[in-house]
């Protein structure tokens, strides 16, 4: 249970020295001017507030000194010299809220973005949901958690700043106002200074026992909270297929589920926070009273006047406020540590995919370029993140204009086998190379659409720019979408709107803009009708003649569009290719040649082509 314990301590400060070691790059890379500007600027301003938080001090003696002599004359002065400290008490604040909303705003703006950068880094924001680790839900953690993880450091740094420098000021008010007093016939000197410090200890001590598991419990709280979340935006992106099969009982209950699962962490967290609540209330009711007991015997003596008995009060309360600076922001540093944490925690992952991603790294695929066909895999071999074999070593070479079906039964490991070949997939061993120069497109079963308008939709990934309209519009109509050329500059939500069909088509309208060299198809047709399919492929043969092509299907209709087709069984050590046969590929039937005069889609394709070339 120890060395248990132990390990999680070490991982958790492992975790924490990962985030600063990322979050501290504010201070260091191209920004770093600004950022110690920000800094520079709020040290001055806490230094000039506890200079006016020392006037107070010695204001509270003049005024309660003149009051007690009666004059009227310096207590009239003395209001408006008062006056004076309001208003640079309260310029001094509203200028430390600019600083530190400033400096918030920019370490945020640098964090994220680092963050950003590391995720989407060479489809890292995809290989991370295939490996174990603590990182889910890493959109929440890069949006909510690196703002809480940025934005209480602000403030932290600045409130122990106050109190150092408040507590060494305020210790000399206190030594030198209090004196020494006489008990049982021993003299104690700086007896105030002794009381602050005792009292100060006790009350930080009893926040730390009552709140000893404030972090786990905060961590808790956060992580149910995020998977609330993300179940939720995965119901609403999933809507469609709920509401067909009648699932709303089902999905109602397991967002029950985790609503109760919210409310007991939540629960936990109200206990923490009754605890510590418990320690902070007390202080705050004892600690303006406790130094009025204290000089009560000087000032009855005679030996403290009443101007010096409120500034020794007011100076006690300064320094138990700097003392205590761990009781008053406990909670919040719980919470913070518990964000720090989960951006840890994920840059930590990142970390573990780039190590993977490095040359050389073992248990690493290969990929690199070269002359010959345009595709080679050399013993490529895919397993999961911990070692376990998908597929066994693969050997296979693509020429230009080759079109290869790669079949098995389901969970055999084909689309795991694409996705290695395309590069998504990191985990293997083996060497896929490609032809020196050549461009590859990848179309899933699930085309993802982004939102923007119809042109940015069907020229993604390119920028809407970098294609014109007419392109487009072409594309679209060989993609058998004409009805919506129309509508380019229309933003909406697509994805919605689309069927899956006509996604599939946007996909093969993708293609017919970028013309790329080799083609990887995962189930792209799944959601065509069998005419819709046929055409498809057969402009794609016709538009790009000597693109290479691998995809996976199910539908044996497929075969008469491939030239070869590989296939995979399941086995124990991983999948295996079993064969490796010729198609023939169906050219000149007149079935064929009948579709292909009536396609008015192929004749818009070609005479695009044409256009171009001409062009």
């Amino acid at each position: 249970m120890a060395k248990a314990l132990s390990a999680g301590e070490e991982e958790r400060r492992l975790v924490m020295a990962r985030f600063w070691q990322s979050a501290l790059g504010f201070w260091r890379g191209p920004g770093w001017a600004a950022a110690w500007s920000l800094t520079v600027a709020l040290v001055a301003i806490v230094l000039a507030q506890i200079a006016v938080q020392y006037q107070v001090t010695v204001w509270n003696r003049e005024f309660f000194d003149a009051l007690e002599r009666r004059d009227g004359s310096t207590v009239l002065s003395q209001c408006l010299v008062l006056l004076g400290l309001v208003a640079a008490s309260v310029a001094l604040g509203v200028a430390s809220v600019a600083g530190r909303f400033a400096t918030h705003i920019r370490w945020r703006r640098f964090l994220s973005r680092a963050l950003l950068e590391h995720w989407f880094w060479n489809g890292r924001y995809y290989r991370l949901n295939l490996m174990r680790g603590d990182h889910d839900n890493p959109e929440l953690r890069i949006a909510d958690d690196a703002r809480l993880a940025t934005d209480a450091p602000i403030d932290f740094a600045v409130g122990l700043l106050s109190a150092a420098v408040g507590a060494a000021t305020f210790v000399t008010v206190l030594w030198r106002v209090g004196g020494s007093i006489a008990v049982a016939g021993w003299t104690v000197p700086g007896y105030l200074v002794i009381a602050a410090v005792l009292y100060s200890g006790i009350a930080t001590a009893a926040m730390m026992m009552v709140g000893r598991r404030f972090v786990a419990v905060a961590e808790r709280k956060n992580a149910v909270e995020a998977d609330f979340r993300y179940f939720a935006v995965r119901l609403r992106e999933n809507g469609e297929s709920i509401a067909l099969l009648g699932g709303e009982a089902e999905e109602r209950e397991a967002l029950a589920r985790r609503l109760e699962r919210i409310g007991r962490a939540w629960w936990r967290l109200a206990g923490q926070h009754m605890r510590t609540t418990t320690v902070s209330q007390t202080n705050t009711l004892l600690a303006p009273t406790v130094p009025l007991l204290l000089c009560a015997p000087k000032y009855l003596s005679g030996t403290m006047s009443l101007g010096d008995v409120m500034q020794a009060a007011t100076a006690f309360v300064a320094v138990q406020t700097a003392f205590n600076w761990l009781v008053d922001n406990y909670p919040r540093l719980a919470d913070w540590k518990a964000s720090a944490v989960r951006v840890g925690s994920l840059l930590r992952s990142l970390d573990v995919l780039e190590h993977a991603e490095a040359p050389g790294t073992v248990g690493q695929i290969v990929h690199g370029e070269g002359d010959g066909p345009a595709l080679r895999l050399s013993d490529v071999s895919v397993t999961l993140d911990d070692g376990t074999s998908v597929v066994a070593e693969t050997d296979f070479a693509i020429a230009r204009g080759q079109r290869v079906l790669v079949v098995g039964e389901s969970g055999s490991g084909k689309s795991t086998l694409l996705r290695a070949i395309a590069g998504l997939w990191p985990w293997g061993g083996g060497e896929v190379r490609r032809r020196r120069g050549a461009s590859v497109f990848f179309m899933p079963q699930r085309p993802y659409l982004p939102i923007g308008s119809l042109k940015r939709v069907a020229a993604y990934p390119q920028a809407p720019d970098a294609v014109t309209d007419a392109a487009v519009r072409t594309a679209l109509e060989t993609a058998e979408l004409g009805h919506l050329a129309s509508r380019l500059d229309d933003e909406d939500d697509w994805d919605r709107i689309l069927s899956g069909g006509e996604k599939q088509r946007i996909a093969f309208a993708r293609m017919f803009l970028l013309r790329p060299d080799i083609v990887i198809m995962d189930e792209a047709t799944s959601a065509l009708d069998a005419r819709m399919q046929d055409a498809m492929m057969r402009r794609l043969a016709t538009g790009l003649p000597d693109s290479a092509v691998v995809s996976v299907g199910h539908r044996s209709e497929l075969e008469q569009f491939h030239d070869r087709r590989l296939t995979l069984a399941r086995h124990p050590d991983g999948a295996q290719l079993v064969r490796d046969e010729a198609l023939a590929r169906v050219r000149d039937t007149a079935g064929w040649l009948a579709r292909r005069l009536s396609d008015p889609g192929a004749r818009v394709f070609r005479r695009g082509r044409k256009t171009r070339a001409a062009s």
